[in-house]
């Protein structure tokens, strides 16, 4: 079994920072791209930031300049910092990441629970 577990979030004041965590668990053989998407009430998904092993990162519109994404794979964890957050930031936020489990041929995708990070103004 494999598990995403996210942590990090909670309530912080506009202009604030916080760092999100994710650690991938379990049988895992592998562990390729890793990434953090938000989601609001009525919305998609929307790709926060992504980072492939031993490669640059990708970040959407929003977290540019603000955000940064790093990955620890010795741990197999991802983080997200993000700075001089805005109300508008305030989202549940999710890690994604593309695993081969042990024996398995093929990677596929994982998702964590969520982590809500809201922004008071």
């Amino acid at each position: 079994q494999v598990q995403l577990v996210e942590s990090g979030g909670g309530v912080v004041p506009a202009g604030g920072s916080l760092t999100l965590s994710c650690i991938a668990s379990g049988t895992i053989q592998s562990v390729s791209l890793m990434s953090w998407y938000r989601q609001v009430p009525g919305k998609q998904h929307a790709l926060v930031a992504r980072i492939p092993p031993g490669g640059d990162p990708n970040y959407g519109d929003f977290g540019k300049g603000r955000f940064i994404i790093s990955r620890d794979d010795a741990k197999r964890t991802v983080y997200l910092r993000m700075n001089n957050l805005e109300p508008d930031d305030t989202a549940e936020y999710y890690c994604n990441a593309w695993i081969r489990r042990k024996g398995g041929l093929k990677s596929r995708e994982y998702w964590g629970q969520g982590t809500q990070v809201t922004v008071s103004s």
